[in-house]
């Protein structure tokens, strides 16, 4: 059985293989056991207690494989973005340009750096081992962190941003990097994206804060920006069909895109609903297109608790009732609270 909990301390060396397969590009996961130690305690010590007020908290989960006892994935929700270290973006601009001596009148588009003290919250650190990817478990692993958003809403922002993997080679190198950041930085694209999760005073110190303008790149990097990685497509199409949207902001290392909704407007967190656990369980049904109906089911008992499986429900009024493993595997007992939602509404008869 697949399940989505938090962290926690002894999942270090199974994250650390994970980590291992990323292929570069995933800041937020690195191949380090040291750094992926510091945020696997940041992330216990959020779990213990859900702040009422977003200061930039992370809240980190892990799908295992119940039954292979290993870490499948990881995906993670911060509570906000800025603080004491801003959120560094590039803006894509227009400028438009006259000259009435030569009857020309143009635009033309620039990067303009953009330094956000007080941003959005932010969903990210989405990552699926490949053997896991089919079935539902990209979408279990991507969807779990707005039902817990639901659960906690007032630890949350009003906006949620994501930012998605732009274009890096088979080596890990970005050619917008190469033919920008490294002239400025001075050094290799690889450890610039790894030194932004240790100490990002070296952006402030060394990113040109003039507008660059987008004409005087050379033509290799100015198709790429805002160009999502071919392995970050299908997470950009589930956010898209969640209620993101692109906006004109770019990572500021590779330019890959960075999308953004309104928190209530995002369709799983619309959507959810809180109920209590029927005390029957549900029977499994039979191969009909109603019981293929699938749904993303949350223990809703407690911030510690809290672990999110893709199954099939009976709605009893007020009351859920689930497979009795699917309800032993969440910690559920008839009576406590849960959060469910549609999988995929769109399949809806």
């Amino acid at each position: 059985m697949l399940v989505v909990r938090p962290v926690v301390e002894g999942d270090l060396e199974e994250v650390y293989k994970l980590a291992q397969k990323t292929g570069g590009g995933l800041t937020t996961l690195p191949p380090n056991r040291g750094r992926l130690r510091e945020k696997i305690r940041e992330s216990v010590k959020n779990f213990e207690y859900c702040s009422n007020r977003p200061n930039g908290e992370i809240y980190f989960f892990v799908l295992e494989d119940t039954d292979q006892k290993r870490i499948v994935g990881t995906s993670a929700v911060y509570s906000k973005v800025g603080g004491f270290y801003p959120f560094w973006t590039y803006e894509l601009k227009t400028v438009t340009k006259k000259s009435e001596l030569l009857r020309v009148c143009k635009d033309v588009q620039y990067l303009q750096v953009k330094m956000e003290h007080n941003g959005p919250s932010e969903v990210g650190t989405l990552f699926l081992d490949p053997d896991y990817r089919h079935s539902s478990n990209g979408r279990l692993l991507s969807l779990c962190r707005f039902l817990f958003v639901a659960a906690h809403r007032t630890c949350f922002e009003d906006h949620i941003l994501a930012e998605l993997r732009g274009r890096i080679d088979s080596q890990g190198n970005s050619v917008f990097w190469d033919c920008l950041g490294a002239h400025f930085f001075n050094i290799p694209f690889e450890k610039a994206d790894l030194m932004v999760n240790e100490d990002k005073t070296f952006i402030d110190e060394l990113m040109p804060k003039h507008p660059i303008y987008i004409p005087l790149l050379p033509r290799e990097a100015q198709v790429v920006i805002g160009m999502v990685h071919d392995d970050s497509r299908p997470a950009m199409r589930l956010l898209e069909k969640e209620g993101f949207t692109q906006i004109d902001e770019v990572d500021i290392f590779e330019a890959g895109p960075i999308v953004q909704a309104n928190t209530d407007d995002i369709r799983t967190i619309r959507d959810s609903r809180s109920a209590a656990l029927y005390a029957h369980p549900l029977d499994r049904p039979s191969e009909s297109a109603e019981a293929q109906r699938l749904y993303l089911v949350a223990s809703d008992k407690g911030i510690k608790e809290f672990k999110v499986m893709v199954s099939i429900v009976g709605l009893e009024g007020q009351e859920v009732s689930l497979p009795k493993e699917v309800s032993a595997a969440l910690g559920l007992e008839a009576g406590d609270s849960l959060r469910y939602v549609e999988l995929r509404p769109e399949l809806k008869q």
